[in-house]
């Protein structure tokens, strides 16, 4: 059999290890996959006089010397903007690379899957890679990790996008691409809180642990993290959910059973400028609780 044959030829249901396994017998290279974070989740044989790949390998993610060096030589933006695989080829490293994208069930990019080309690839092992990848993507389908990643993702690059520390602030544009995956144009920034006034600790956790619990099952569409004490969403304008005059209007009863209070920013288009809108939110959030007048709901003005 060929090389895409021999790629037809592999079962999904048996797990990521299974089909990295074999991709290094077949191509006769190594090969890994990561996550959006650079997390390495599996790989299959060891580099040679690669110090990046070994460094991976090593240590279970990339370095920042080796996340600038890839930053240098474009990789993070050729793969990024790539259909779905890209041919990566430098003078600092040894060989070429050719990477691919991985998908969940819900078609968000979760990372990667990398080769190294010892000898070239042409038309034909292009092709089985890619079918590789397509497998893998039908793989993380029933991991558990890649399951659950998507709103582990989505409330880790919020709070990158909200922190100042410089530890915390690099969100590359992959991260901001996966954000703004599959919302509209038309962004808003929610901040949800509790009034503290006259209730337990316990029970402002509560309130809000059982608002998050709405956001998982009937708001999918948000992004949302727990920050600072209160709960910050992004919103799109694509879903019906938002409304100028009456924003979340059909579940508007909830927020006074609850006590909860939320406060809405004007719309923005550009997902790095979270933090300004979330600033406008969090003021609409605290004016709108101290001046009180039995709303539940506040738009910065």
């Amino acid at each position: 059999m060929n090389i895409m044959d021999n790629v037809e030829a592999l079962e999904n249901g048996k797990g990521i290890q299974y089909l990295l396994d074999s991709a290094y017998k077949i191509f006769n290279s190594p090969v890994y996959v990561i996550d959006s974070f650079y997390n390495l989740i599996a790989f299959s044989g060891i580099p040679a006089d690669d110090p990046v790949g070994e460094e991976l390998i090593k240590t279970g993610t990339f370095g920042i010397d080796a996340l600038k060096l890839m930053a240098s030589e474009n990789v993070v933006s050729d793969v990024s903007y790539s259909d779905r695989i890209a041919y990566l080829k430098s003078d600092k490293w040894p060989y070429g690379l050719i990477s691919g994208h991985i998908f969940n069930g819900d078609n968000i990019w979760i990372g990667q899957t990398t080769i190294y080309e010892y000898s070239p690839f042409d038309a034909g092992k292009m092709a089985a890679f890619e079918l590789l990848t397509e497998k893998i993507s039908k793989e993380i389908q029933d991991y558990e990790y890649f399951t659950k990643l998507p709103a582990v993702f989505f409330e880790g690059t919020i709070k990158k996008l909200l922190d100042k520390t410089v530890k915390n602030t690099m969100v590359n544009n992959p991260q901001a691409q996966i954000m703004h995956y599959g919302l509209e144009n038309h962004l808003y920034v929610a901040v949800v809180n509790v009034a503290r006034n006259k209730i337990l600790e316990n029970v402002h956790k509560n309130r809000l642990a059982y608002f998050q619990s709405l956001l998982k099952t009937r708001y999918k569409s948000f992004r949302y993290a727990v920050y600072a004490d209160h709960i910050v969403m992004l919103m799109s304008s694509k879903y019906g959910d938002f409304d100028e005059a009456l924003p979340l209007g059909r579940d508007y009863s909830l927020f006074g059973h609850n006590d909860l209070y939320i406060g809405i920013s004007k719309s923005f288009e550009n997902i790095y400028d979270f933090c300004l809108y979330y600033d406008q939110a969090l003021a609409a959030l605290k004016n709108g609780m101290e001046t009180g007048g039995g709303q539940r709901v506040f738009l910065f003005a």
